[in-house]
């Protein structure tokens, strides 16, 4: 993948799977304009990057309001001449059940993730549309987002709108050539260590050095962070023209494009339904085979 000439922003890149998509974006050839809170991790993560002979830029921001957004296309623009290729990554995470989840929980991570998406789209697609050239939106979205997952009203639920705007946005944007996609990841991260079911596994990892066993890797399809951003680059890159409005699953051994929701099964009667009439045949007829919800609880072989 050859990305010379073309200008990467990563929001959220100042470790983890961000850090990840800067330097592999970085290794393929593109300018990278990293960002995070962390003035520290931005400014390693820059030295890092141009250590490699690749330019970089920082921007310290707290993603969510149009004027970070903005800050960081004009970065892109002003120290190497265009954008190309935005990767939405930002993050943070305020678990709570439900009845123990504040107003602040909830409206944090939705802004972190779903209002960042936003802005940051939005300022990048006109900049994409200005230049006439074309572009690449990857959107971070997670299987929380795509199933549901404990604890995770705000997270699910901002994550299920990443997925909503790709498919959205590659409608609006496909005159201008930009493509849009959702990206489902699944890595090694300091935040799937400590899911008790993975947690033995990658500590024993960590300290051997050995690759995590195939039962994680093929089955939960989790791996390291180096093993996700393969999709990203492939996404950022000439080889993923006509690729849009698809959510892309991708972790350890295992690639994998999720379904987006349709009509199951469909019944009709004359006249409309009466909730009598749809007690008497839901489970029968359409709610026959109810979907399942939540991500899979993972099992070690012989748990």
């Amino acid at each position: 993948m050859d990305l010379h000439g073309r200008t990467a922003v990563v929001t959220g890149s100042g470790r983890g799977l961000g850090l990840g998509y800067a330097r592999a974006l970085a290794a393929a050839g593109a300018s990278v304009v990293v960002n995070d809170i962390d003035a520290d991790a931005v400014d390693a993560a820059v030295a890092d990057i141009a250590s490699a002979g690749v330019r970089a830029a920082g921007v310290v921001a707290a993603v969510g309001d149009s004027e970070a957004a903005q800050r960081l296309v004009d970065t892109a623009v002003r120290e190497f001449g265009r954008l190309d290729v935005l990767v939405t990554n930002a993050g943070i995470l305020r678990d709570r059940v439900l009845w123990k989840m504040t107003d602040e929980d909830f409206d944090a991570v939705v802004r972190v993730h779903l209002r960042a998406t936003f802005t940051c789209a939005r300022a990048a697609a006109i900049r994409m549309r200005e230049q006439g050239t074309g572009g690449r939106l990857v959107l971070i979205s997670s299987p929380a987002g795509q199933r549901g997952n404990f604890g995770q009203t705000n997270y699910a639920a901002a994550k299920a709108g990443v997925v909503a705007m790709a498919r959205t946005w590659a409608m609006e944007l496909a005159k201008a050539d930009i493509t849009v996609n959702a990206v489902v990841p699944v890595a090694a991260t300091e935040m799937t260590k400590t899911i008790p079911a993975f947690a033995p596994a990658i500590a024993e990892s960590e300290r051997t050095g050995e690759p995590l066993p195939d039962w994680l890797r093929k089955h939960e399809g989790l791996g390291t962070v180096d093993d996700v951003t393969g999709l990203i680059t492939f996404l950022a890159s000439d080889a993923s023209q006509g690729v849009t409005g698809q959510a892309i699953g991708i972790g350890g051994d295992r690639l994998a494009l999720w379904a987006h929701p349709k009509e199951k099964a469909v019944a009709f009667a004359d006249g409309g339904w009466s909730a009598d009439a749809i007690a008497e045949r839901w489970h029968g007829g359409v709610g026959a085979e109810p979907e399942t919800y939540g991500i899979p609880a993972p099992h070690a072989p012989g748990a």
